[in-house]
């Protein structure tokens, strides 16, 4: 391919960040440029719920001059994202609308989920040796403004990634006023995230070892590279990340900023982005802990890159977001082989039907991710299985997706037993869109098709090939057992395959000789 540049553009929590790269196929990519303008958005959606007239409007001269050099530089692509202070505030389509009236730039604020999930290929696509580092126990922790992300590693597989309410400017800002001085606030913070942190233990870590820590984190980056420059990779023992931190809580930010040169912006946060930091560390036992010099737009170049065949991923990060569902489907003590097996089947349909369908690999992720986690709801009750199942999907995050791909995922699981509801009436009660819809009813059909191949949840059927012919979808399989419960589960009369693809599903059963 041809050189190419890109612009990643990410407004933070305090500060506002463009990134350049030149991508190429015989380079890969590489950063050229970067530009920052420190912008406290955090303050105002965390303690007010909305941002400032001055500070939207201190974004739009800025965003406007990113453009203007952008336009300099000739870029063939770009992609603009907002994190938590524009997700959390309660104006933001308003806020959304109004930057993008005034920039002409496209904005994508981005749930959780997504985010941390940039940060973590930022983490990958900088690091060679990624795949090495999480074959042990590891934990990548995002110090974000008003949370703390931890994802957790073992056998180069996602174990789980957990949201947790405690941030480094939410805590600055109500805990601290609390505090007698700064070793009292140092006290309670670590008092708060004892709690917080007993419970993760608890559901989720169990009995592995975190032997590696990996904290994104901009105060972190910019305190522990002022204190040693001469470091190619900022790779912090805990004896090093004690003395730091200890220095950091006695003094007031003013002091940080002179003795650290670190910016007045920052330094506020720097004291409870360490305590943070070094709880952590001294709770998994880890010897040190490694700051990659990374920001989600890093990230957001490495997506591009690969969609432009500039570079080959060297992680199948759709396999992380599939160990995420597989977790969750374990929490719910759903039936293994059953959810196997549904899998298997579903993404066949799927695979053997893209003519009829017109769907997309992440349309079948989606499909591979419902089928996974369509028996959930049965953890809370066998009668209200649809509804307790959507209800837990709403509410647990799975890293990778968008909030509308979690709602996609949620309503397949419960139109997959419930009535399914067509597009006023579901349009009425959430968010989704008319794409939206068409996804939703198109996998609701093949999930609820393999669903009932397996409608004894004895496996009766786990080999079949798929055909269409005419106005029919034949699934042929051998097998010697009575399918009398999966043939009437699938040719029933209100069968919604034969509505959305106008096709009649039609089971063939060929017995082997005896």
């Amino acid at each position: 391919m041809a050189v190419k540049i890109f612009a990643s553009i990410m407004i933070g929590s305090t500060e506002t960040e463009m990134k350049l790269y030149e991508v190429s196929g015989r380079k890969g990519f590489h950063l050229f440029d970067c530009l920052s303008c420190r912008i406290d958005l955090g303050n105002d959606a965390y303690e007010r719920g909305t941002l400032s007239t001055a500070n939207v409007e201190r974004l739009i001269e800025t965003l406007t001059e990113y453009r203007s050099i952008m336009e300099g530089y000739h870029v063939d692509s770009y992609r603009m994202v907002g994190t938590s202070a524009l997700r959390e505030i309660r104006t933001a389509l308003i806020t959304k609308d109004y930057i993008e009236q005034k920039t002409g730039l496209e904005l994508t604020i981005l749930s959780n989920s997504e985010q941390r999930f940039l940060d973590y290929k930022s983490i990958a696509a900088q690091a060679q040796s990624f795949e090495k580092v999480i074959k042990k126990g590891t934990a990548i922790v995002n110090i974000g403004g008003s949370s703390l992300q931890i994802s957790v590693f073992d056998k180069d597989k996602l174990i789980t990634t957990q949201n947790i309410r405690i941030g480094r400017i939410t805590t600055r800002n109500r805990i601290y006023p609390l505090a007698k001085n700064n070793e009292h606030f140092e006290k309670l913070l670590r008092e708060l995230l004892a709690h917080e942190i007993a419970g993760f233990e608890k559901l989720y870590r169990k009995d592995r070892q975190i032997s590696t820590l990996i904290a994104t984190n901009k105060e972190l980056q910019l305190l522990f590279r002022s204190l040693y420059p001469q470091r190619e990779s900022l790779i912090i023992t805990r004896q090093e990340l004690s003395e730091a931190c200890g220095r950091v809580v006695s003094m007031m930010p003013d002091q940080i900023a002179r003795s650290c040169s670190i910016p007045a912006e920052f330094s506020m946060f720097v004291a409870p982005s360490a305590v943070i930091c070094l709880f952590l560390l001294e709770h998994f036992e880890s010897e040190s802990v490694w700051v990659p010099e990374i920001s989600i737009g890093d990230g957001l170049a490495y997506d591009y890159a690969v969609e432009n065949k500039a570079v080959s991923s060297p992680h199948a990060f759709d396999e992380d977001i599939i160990a995420a569902a597989r977790n969750i489907a374990k929490r719910y003590k759903s039936n293994q082989a059953h959810i196997r097996n549904v899998e298997y089947l579903s993404l066949t349909i799927f695979d053997k039907t893209r003519k009829v369908h017109m769907l997309g690999r992440r349309q079948r992720l989606l499909l591979q991710i419902s089928a996974i986690l369509h028996n959930c709801g049965k953890y809370i009750s066998l009668t209200d299985v649809s509804d307790c199942a959507y209800n837990i999907l709403m509410a647990t995050e799975i890293i990778g997706l968008s909030h509308a791909e979690r709602q996609i995922v949620a309503n397949i699981v419960r139109f997959n037993t419930a009535s399914f509801k067509y597009y006023d009436a579901l349009a009425a009660v959430s968010s989704v869109s008319r794409e939206e819809y068409l996804v939703i009813a198109k996998l609701t059909a093949i999930l609820r098709a393999a669903n009932a191949l397996d409608r004894s949840h004895n496996q009766r059927i786990t080999d079949v090939n798929v055909s269409v012919k005419g106005k029919e979808l034949i699934l042929s399989t051998q097998s010697n057992d009575d399918l009398t419960l999966e043939r009437g589960a699938l040719e029933s009369g209100d069968s919604l395959f034969e509505e959305v693809f106008n096709l009649k599903p039609v089971l063939r059963q060929k017995k082997s000789a005896m």
